[in-house]
């Protein structure tokens, strides 16, 4: 039987990629070009071009936001082209943010699991919507120094607390054996901090950033250091039992260049070499960036943000082996945007002098104002996007994933008179006017089947009462097709309130010759517990024809019945069953 194995889809399935592709680059950029050039004639018409990055606050804007706007800019650029990956709709939901949801506490689990729900009915729809949402957040930032770029800021905080508490499951936060150097608390913590401080006027920034980041790192990194000691993070055995030497021999069976992962599992290596040593090391020097961080600001000291920088950097590249390979990437991981948070807070940059322009101001002026126009056409299309998604009928990517799609055909379909549960004749098509919705089950089936009931089920509920639709399901079980085999299976499966559907059975010998007349293939002994056969449907319209062969090998998850489901009302549709 084909769905046994429920999942067994490609996460680079090429007719998803195709359709994914499609939806970035030729549908998507055509509908933000269409709001970009609406969002440029108004600023044309208003002349707000003319005076783009050209605001006393942006002229005069601090060195350590200038750099903290363009380092995070490029991050979140970064993370969008990462988003372009095409394993990315199939795969993120599942892939990434599943694992992560174990063992988090009820509340948390339960909205994790309804954003999973939520991205693997409208897989296509999101995974382009949050592409284009952090390229355009990414843009802004880079080109705009002004309110535009503080709108920015704010939205990238929403969407990076948002992406931590769902995406991430609030960082790792509540997992045991959570480590400061596996990603511990969340890279895009460090995005929504950077993120409201590029939101808040220019003056308070000035006067407070680089003394509350510095501070609020300095808790975070003790937090790590405590992290650190416990020994459920298992930094303190020696061998290969080694959380770091564990760690980075698995990130590194991913393909990556040579000399990272030779980094990487070398370092692993020492620190399986010297067990605990390695680990008091790393406290160590937690321990003084927290303690050197805590006063840096006041005392204008500079060495703890750089050990601070240094050693994330190289814990980076080591333990957390970038995060940028693998196919599912999203992000940098947490080491690198802390230590551009660290160097752009530190008491160098918050005593330097605003940057001077090198470029001529007519030229940051309107090529800014074009970018950002462009960008913001990005935030606002995807924005909606993902918002009208969260609303429309699921799609039917799951679907196509599974079973690839739908056959389109005319051929007579063949006819036939078997006993329905009611033990009357029924006779395929025997209702002029009507379409009818034709598959094969077997009534003793508790893997297939009963995923194809629930989704004839979940159809016939959404249509109108007066639909002129039979659903027909032929008994494909050689011994178990009684009319009180097909009663059992209606009852225990919810069936029997279902307008118009019948089940039906007859003598073997002629179910046979339906069987093969619609090409279904149908293997039994007789110590078999259940038949294995073709999982397919066939919508036959009111003139007899077969019009569609569906296959469907059945996804057991919510989401891939509710595709399933789309689909069949999307073929029902052309045949004006709606």
């Amino acid at each position: 039987m084909p769905g046994m194995n429920p999942n067994t889809y490609s996460l680079s399935n090429a007719l998803i990629v195709a359709l994914f592709r499609h939806a970035l680059f030729v549908t998507g950029l055509l509908r933000l070009t269409v709001i970009a050039m609406a969002l440029m004639f108004a600023l044309v018409l208003s002349r707000r071009i003319l005076r783009f990055n050209l605001s006393p606050d942006g002229m005069d804007e601090p060195r350590a936001r200038t750099y903290l706007r363009w380092s995070f800019g490029v991050i979140w650029l970064v993370d969008g082209i990462l988003q372009f990956q095409v394993s990315m709709p199939l795969g993120l939901a599942n892939n990434v943010v599943k694992p992560l949801a174990t063992n988090t506490p009820s509340l948390l689990h339960s909205l994790m699991n309804h954003g999973i729900l939520l991205w693997n009915s409208h897989p296509i729809n999101l995974a382009v919507g949050v592409a284009w949402l952090q390229i355009g957040i990414g843009l802004v930032l880079i080109v705009s120094n002004g309110m535009t770029g503080r709108i920015a800021g704010l939205v990238s905080a929403f969407w990076a607390a948002l992406v931590w508490l769902i995406g991430n499951g609030a960082g790792g936060i509540f997992v045991s054996g959570a480590s400061f150097l596996f990603g511990w608390p969340g890279a895009t913590v460090f995005y929504a901090v950077a993120g409201v401080w590029l939101f808040v006027r220019p003056e308070l920034f000035h006067r407070w950033f680089s003394l509350v980041t510095l501070r609020v790192i300095a808790v975070i990194v003790a937090l790590g250091a405590v992290l650190q000691l416990l020994p459920s993070t298992e930094f303190w055995h020696g061998g290969n039992t080694n959380a770091m030497t564990e760690m980075t021999s698995y990130m590194t069976k991913i393909a990556q260049p040579q000399w990272l992962a030779s980094l990487s599992r070398g370092v692993g290596r020492v620190a399986g070499s010297i067990g605990g040593g390695f680990n008091v090391v790393v406290v160590l020097w937690l321990v003084a960036c927290a303690g050197g961080l805590w006063f840096a600001a006041k005392k204008g000291w500079r060495w703890p943000v750089w050990t601070l920088v240094a050693g994330c950097l190289f814990f980076w590249l080591t333990s957390e082996d970038t995060s940028l390979f693998g196919g599912l990437s999203t992000d940098f991981n947490s080491l690198l945007p802390l230590a551009v948070l660290a160097w752009c807070a530190s008491p160098s940059l918050r005593d330097a002098a605003a940057r001077t322009r090198r470029l001529p101001r007519e030229l940051t002026t309107s090529t800014g104002a074009v970018v950002a126009t462009f960008a913001t056409a990005m935030i606002l299309y995807s924005t909606a996007l993902m918002a009208t998604s969260s609303f429309a009928s699921t799609e039917t990517t799951l679907y196509q994933a599974q079973n690839g799609t739908a056959s389109a055909t005319s051929t007579k379909a063949p006819v036939f008179s078997l006993t329905d549960q009611y033990d009357k004749t029924y006779s395929i098509g025997e209702h002029p006017g009507y379409v009818t919705l034709l598959t094969f089950i077997d009534p003793r089936c508790w893997t297939d089947c009963p995923l194809l009931a629930q989704q004839l089920k979940t159809l016939r509920a959404e249509l109108p009462a007066n639909t002129k639709l039979d659903i027909v399901a032929v008994a494909a079980d050689p011994y178990h097709e009684q009319v009180s085999d097909l009663r059992h299976f209606i009852a225990i499966r919810g069936l029997t309130h279902v307008k118009n559907f019948y089940f039906v059975t007859g003598k073997l010998s002629t179910v046979q010759k339906v069987w093969a007349s619609y090409g279904i293939g149908v293997t039994m002994t007789k110590s078999d517990v259940m038949s294995i056969h073709s999982d397919y449907m066939f919508i036959v319209n009111a003139k007899y024809l077969v019009k569609w062969v569906i296959p469907d090998d059945p996804i057991s998850s919510t989401s891939g019945q509710a595709s399933a489901v789309s689909e069949l009302r999307d073929l029902l549709a052309d045949e004006g069953v709606n």
